[in-house]
């Protein structure tokens, strides 16, 4: 089976969200990532901060079903809460790319799991702690005495949402296609071997 999207969980400060762009400009297609949250925040007319808050929070993700469902319950999806509307929108949002465009990358959000019936090629993108914060230093402007602190936070928050929603371990490698240390690889050459490994795997199904 083909894979045609490419989908990246990444640790904070591993480089993943750079990776995703790097990866999705050598192949010539679009990459989702916060882009994700903008079309959200446009399409329930709610400030996009508030949203940003939602995402943070931990789902239930006890109707997920909906999602998938010809006939949602829409009394019932209603009264959920704005985390569980906010994975839902986004959820259906993701499936509405996946349906028009024949290939991106897709960085966080459960896209893995939310995809996994179209036929994912899905990468891990991590790196040791003290390169993490590093880069969050350097790269995102973090307060050094501040960025192992937001780092560890940031982390539970994706591990949470991941595993919440998906009923799987955020960190369990053996759901991923690929896993990458970017601290020993670096970013360009992190995008590279996806590009390589994901030419290479799609070839080998369309001899």
């Amino acid at each position: 089976m083909q894979k045609k999207i490419i989908t990246i969980e990444r640790q904070y400060g591993s480089g993943g969200s750079i990776i995703g762009k790097i990866t999705a400009e050598k192949l010539g297609i679009n990459c989702y990532n916060r882009q994700i949250l903008d079309m959200t925040a446009e399409r329930c007319g709610i400030a996009i901060e508030h949203l940003e808050t939602a995402e943070e929070n931990v789902p239930t993700s006890f109707l997920y079903s909906l999602l998938m469902s010809a006939n949602p319950a829409r009394s019932m999806e209603d009264n959920l809460p704005l985390s569980d509307k906010v994975f839902l929108m986004e959820s259906r949002i993701i499936n509405e790319l996946a349906d028009t465009e024949k290939s991106f990358v897709l960085v966080g959000r459960c896209g893995s799991y939310v995809l996994e019936d179209r036929g994912c090629f899905n990468v891990y993108i991590y790196a040791p702690v003290e390169e993490r914060i590093k880069r969050a230093v350097k790269e995102y402007g973090i307060p050094e005495n501040k960025a192992e602190n937001i780092m560890k936070k940031a982390d539970k928050r994706r591990e949470t949402f991941y595993n919440v929603n998906t009923g799987r371990l955020w960190q369990d490698k053996d759901q991923y296609s690929l896993c990458l240390n970017s601290a020993e690889l670096g970013d360009e050459l992190c995008a590279e071997i996806i590009v390589k490994a994901y030419t290479e795997y799609n070839k080998k199904f369309s001899e």
